[in-house]
């Protein structure tokens, strides 16, 4: 019943800023934890943030942490990722999901997470 949608994808510059969103469309996003997911042409989908259902704990690959925040407000059900510092290797579609269970986001393991949105393309590029 839960769906989601991403969006706020486009086009930057090396070292600019991109602000990702995902809502639910439909269901209740406030009692899941979510994750970002990217995948990048020909390679494998990566986790690259986790925020638990409350927005008390977040975990973020490495090749983010750093740049990258992930945040969540309830009340509105949506979970944003604000990407600064952009490099042309975060190039990639990227996907929000919702966690099948409760989900403490030490590990962003793809099984564990649903409902996954339609993806929005961030293309970092002179």
């Amino acid at each position: 019943q839960l769906q989601l949608v991403e969006s706020g994808g486009g086009l930057v510059q090396p070292g600019g800023s991109l602000r990702l969103s995902c809502a639910a469309s439909a269901g209740r996003l406030d009692y899941r934890a979510v994750a970002w997911f990217r995948q990048a042409p020909g390679k494998e989908r990566e986790g690259i943030s986790c925020i638990t259902r409350r927005g008390t704990s977040t975990n973020y690959a490495d090749s983010v942490k750093g740049r990258f925040t992930i945040s969540r407000d309830n009340a509105k059900s949506t979970v944003s990722l604000q990407m600064n510092s952009l490099k042309p290797e975060d190039t990639a579609v990227y996907y929000c999901a919702a966690s099948l269970t409760d989900y403490v986001c030490n590990l962003i393991v793809r099984q564990d997470f649903g409902s996954w949105g339609q993806g929005t393309r961030v293309t970092v590029s002179s």
